[in-house]
């Protein structure tokens, strides 16, 4: 029996490599597609003032209809704006360490890390990589290679694509309840960026969402927890979609 496409969508300044420990963990009950985002990997970079319809759109070729779409930061808004626009490709939905609708003191602090990785590249993703792996147990060589990946980013793509993250929920926030599929928002207690309030937030905006808050997990919860990712994503598709 063919398996079912799973769609797993990254976030800003990563690239697919992120899911390596998730997709293992999922490759035996699905289809795992790992594409990257358009201004990240292989993939050229994008223009100044890149918006998130491009994102979605320049990836939307790349997913095979009614697929379990799962967006992880960055990745979770092109995937609810994919579930906006190109509803045919999504049977489920999954956004992973999103934010939602951020309040005024939300939206300083994220502009305030953008304004901070354009004044010194390099600086922010030293920040980056002890906010999202601080206090974690996740191996050295992990973190090495979330490292190596975003200093590899073209600077200017990068920021173009943090500019729609630090703002793109804004947008999207009043079409959340357009999105009918059955969704799931999930992340780490211990988030400080996409916090568990976030993710309450956006269950409450979609229509048919449940919130799961995984204990111990910061940011990069599908790094630093692969298989508590994968047991709350399978549990939800078997329940919600009968797979």
């Amino acid at each position: 029996m063919t398996k079912p496409p799973l769609v797993l969508l990254h976030g800003v300044g990563l690239d697919h490599t992120m899911w390596e420990p998730a997709a293992a963990l999922l490759a035996d009950r699905f289809t795992v597609i790992t594409p990257d985002l358009p201004g990240h990997g292989a993939r050229p970079p994008v223009h100044d003032g890149v918006t998130l319809a491009e994102l979605a759109d320049g990836v939307a070729g790349e997913i095979p209809v009614g697929a379990h779409l799962v967006g992880f930061s960055l990745g979770a808004l092109v995937a609810q704006q994919l579930a906006l626009h190109h509803p045919e490709l999504v049977a489920t939905l999954t956004s992973v360490s999103s934010v939602c609708a951020r309040t005024a003191e939300e939206r300083a602090s994220v502009l305030d890390r953008l304004r901070a990785a354009e004044a010194d590249c390099a600086a922010s993703t030293a920040a980056s990589l002890q906010r999202w792996y601080a206090g974690t147990d996740v191996d050295a060589d992990r973190i090495a290679r979330t490292e190596a990946t975003l200093l590899a980013n073209d600077v200017g793509s990068f920021l173009g694509c943090y500019r729609v993250f630090a703002t793109a929920d804004a947008e999207l926030a009043p079409h959340l309840g357009d999105i009918a599929v059955p969704a799931l928002a999930v992340t780490g207690a211990d988030d400080p960026g996409s916090t568990p309030e976030m993710t309450h937030r956006l269950a409450a905006a979609l229509p048919h969402c449940r919130a799961v808050v995984v204990p111990g997990a910061r940011h990069m919860l599908p790094v630093q927890r692969p298989q508590a990712f994968v047991d709350s994503l399978t549990t939800f598709i078997g329940e919600r979609a009968h797979v």
